[in-house]
């Protein structure tokens, strides 16, 4: 049995993880923003700096996937400050801890976005290549810089470049569910743009592979080896639901429903996952067909 702590338990992807680990009989430490209220929960406030440290000790990993939701809402000046902060504030702070820490953890797991990339068209990108431009691109360089202490003590420290979750149960791709079943699915924009997505139990079975895996540090992309198209992933779920998907959402709408953030929706980004490939991780659901359907057919909406 490990001991691990975990930020953002309560989300999407920090919940399955915490699934995953308790079920293999590993003890697991959600970090929460309140007071405690069962044994395996310790306090932490990102914005305050502060983390309960004695719960820490003994922890093999640090995992922290905390952070506001990026598409939740409309990107307002208050609501992009507090996606940062939820990020930057929120690693500093594990960070500080784990270096501080009289016996370390062996890894320090910190989330990324490929939004590090910024709009990439067609041209294939992975962890070699630079930041682009735009507020996920400078919001990911922060965000990475700000797990140093870790690094900087000696911690082994991985960024996980995550790319679109496919799952029923949250984030983006979940509100794509009820609309293609409803027959209301389309392309949006022109779907040539490049959507790099993981199944959930990809991703889930890659941060495991990340703890484990002690020659691996810095940027890893979890993202299946080869991004759709927007218009690729309409037919797949499509065809997945047996659903039409032929209402198409042009540019414009999107731009006055969602406001700056649509430049993310109908940008491209196309990236692949050269590290966890070379390194000998194999996907459960390389494509983007197998992934919808793994989404649809778990009970978890995982």
């Amino acid at each position: 049995m490990t001991r691990f702590a975990v930020a953002g338990a309560s989300g999407l992807i920090g919940s399955a993880l915490v699934r995953s680990l308790t079920d293999d009989g590993h003890d697991v430490v959600r970090l929460v923003r309140r007071a405690p209220r069962v044994a395996d929960e310790a306090r932490w406030d990102p914005k305050e700096g502060y983390v309960d440290t004695s719960r820490l000790a003994g922890c093999e990993a640090i995992v922290n996937l905390a952070g506001a939701g990026v598409g939740d809402h409309r990107w307002t000046a208050a609501y992009k400050r507090e996606i940062r902060d939820s990020r930057v504030l929120g690693t500093q702070t594990l960070a500080r801890a784990a270096a501080e820490l009289d016996t370390p953890p062996r890894v320090f797991l910190n989330g990324s976005a490929v939004g590090y990339y910024g709009d990439t068209g067609s041209r294939t990108v992975d962890e070699s290549a630079p930041a682009g431009d735009g507020f996920l691109p400078s919001l990911s360089v922060e965000w990475e810089a700000a797990a140093a202490p870790a690094h900087q003590a000696g911690i082994r420290t991985v960024f996980a470049r995550t790319g679109l979750v496919v799952a029923r149960g949250g984030g983006a791709w979940a509100k794509l569910f009820p609309l293609f079943k409803a027959g209301l699915g389309g392309r949006m924009g022109d779907g040539r743009q490049y959507w790099s997505y993981i199944a959930l139990a990809d991703h889930v079975a890659a941060l495991r592979y990340l703890l484990d895996t002690d020659d691996l540090a810095g940027p890893v992309n979890l993202t299946a080896p080869q991004p759709a198209t927007n218009r690729e992933v309409t037919a797949a779920m499509g065809r997945v639901l047996r659903r039409p998907a032929a209402l198409p959402v042009p540019s414009f709408a999107l731009r006055a429903v969602l406001g700056e953030m649509a430049g993310d929706v109908l940008g491209s980004t196309r990236a692949v996952p050269t590290r966890l490939l070379e390194s000998g991780f194999e996907f459960a659901h390389p494509g983007v067909d197998q992934a919808i359907r793994a989404a649809q057919s778990s009970p978890c909406g995982d």
